[in-house]
């Protein structure tokens, strides 16, 4: 076949180039029409009928004249770049596109070489990952870490920074994206962020749910929930029954108590906490209002956030806990509790409810109760501090009748920062039997969103 492989070149057979008036030599003059038909049926056809049958070679061509390109838009197409390397152009610019992401486990100290770029490397125990030189690297070269088992160190060749840091660590359960500019690292600052708080710190404490309910006189259950305390989340994800006969122990039925025995008529205040190891949470109950008050010989490797009260519970004279129902931040007894019962004078200004919670404010709820006989004026006052005008008072039950008559009204009275009220009692004309219960309380300080 006259067509050279290596080149293309077609070149007749010798003998087919006849002149005027030459007889015509059927033998070359037959190869030659052989020859054309066999190449015009090895041409590529324009339509598309038939396909390629070796591999299709094109010019090398540049970023604005691709080896192949389209006739409508020329400078878009394929073309070779330096190095025997592929290269894509887009209306005579270069089209850029990502290496294949490479996965790798590490078990301990590894060092980043310039093959991992835009690999993920997920550490599975503590672990350092050493970072060549960035000169070395390059600049574009970037990988994804994942700390999946214990804290991963960021650590840079020599001075070289990471965020401008020294190192970076990225805590057990998180994960970095880090990219090299070629004379430093940074990442996308996320980590950083969450070190440093930032963004995060400001924001208020709350939690959701981890709502208590009575199970026993020994015994309490918190539901499910989250809570994000002093920049830090934790979450519940069961209902947990927690008993007051033992101090604390992890998980359901585990003991509640952060110190001591349960004691006769005490407030106890409920907390969720956190392990601090892998965010789990629990509960502890304490007698101290406040995360900083908590004692925690018992809580080795947890700790208690600001915020993170998520309810009080009272016990009685024998020690055993008052029962009661919970609905968000609002409790109420199964029983009313009678805190005064007089047919005389009381005026007490630090009056202290055996059915509130000591050393804290409340929204309690009160029952008052006026029975008064024939011909009797009397009145039964309460209010958060002492008040001179019983038309100021957040609760009056003012009688003045000619018969007989009983009348009770229900009140929210705000508790002082100690957990005292005042009340006032008097009976001016007749007799009178006055007296005030506790039915519960809205804990109005506890920092439980849709509460």
């Amino acid at each position: 076949m006259p067509r050279n492989p290596s080149t293309g070149v077609y070149s007749k057979p010798a003998g087919t180039t006849p002149s005027v008036g030459q007889v015509i030599d059927p033998v070359p003059w037959n190869a030659l029409t052989t020859d054309l038909g066999n190449e015009i049926t090895n041409s590529l056809p324009r339509d598309g009928s038939a396909p390629m049958v070796a591999p299709l070679k094109a010019a090398s061509g540049t970023v604005s004249a691709p080896g192949i390109g389209f006739a409508s838009t020329p400078q878009t197409g394929l073309y070779l770049k330096g190095g025997g390397l592929l290269g894509f152009t887009q209306n005579g610019v270069d089209v850029a596109f990502d290496k294949a992401s490479v996965y790798a486990a590490k078990s301990g100290d590894y060092t980043a070489l310039a093959s991992d770029d835009n690999a993920v490397l997920r550490f599975t125990a503590t672990a350092t990952l050493l970072l060549t030189a960035a000169a070395t690297l390059g600049a574009n070269w970037r990988i994804a870490v994942v700390a999946d088992g214990g804290d991963v160190t960021i650590d840079p060749t020599g001075s070289e920074p990471i965020d401008g840091a020294v190192t970076l660590v990225v805590p057990n359960g998180y994960s970095a994206f880090i990219i090299c500019s070629g004379s430093a690292f940074f990442t996308d600052k996320l980590m950083t962020r969450i070190l440093t708080k930032a963004d995060v710190s400001s924001v208020a404490d709350y939690f959701i749910d981890l709502v208590p309910s009575f199970v026993s006189t020994t015994s309490i259950s918190v539901s499910s929930g989250s809570a994000f305390c002093s920049g830090k989340s934790f979450y519940i994800p069961a209902a947990l029954t927690k008993v007051f006969t033992s101090t604390f122990v992890a998980g359901n039925n585990g003991g509640i108590l952060d110190t001591g025995t349960i004691a006769a008529s005490k407030t106890y205040f409920i907390f969720a906490i956190r392990r601090i190891s892998d965010g789990a949470g629990d509960i502890v109950a304490s007698l101290s209002s406040t995360p900083a008050g908590v004692t925690m010989t018992n809580l080795s490797g947890w700790e208690v956030l600001s915020g993170s009260r998520v309810g009080i519970v009272l016990s009685n004279n024998s020690s055993q806990i008052i029962s009661f129902k919970q609905w968000g931040n609002r409790l109420k007894f199964f029983d009313a509790i009678l805190e005064l019962s007089t047919s005389g004078a009381v005026d007490n200004n630090n009056f202290n409810c055996a059915g509130m919670p000591d050393g804290i404010s409340v929204d309690g709820e009160f029952l008052i109760h006026n029975v008064a006989a024939n011909n009797t004026v009397s009145n039964i006052r309460a209010d958060t501090e002492k008040t001179s005008s019983s038309s100021s008072a957040a609760a009056n039950l003012f009688l003045n009748t000619f018969s007989a008559i009983n009348l009770q009204i229900g009140q929210r009275i705000r508790t002082r920062p100690d957990g005292l009220i005042w009340v006032n009692t008097g009976v001016s004309l007749g007799s009178a039997t006055m007296e005030l219960y506790s039915i519960g309380w809205f804990d109005y300080t506890a920092r439980r969103l849709a509460a």
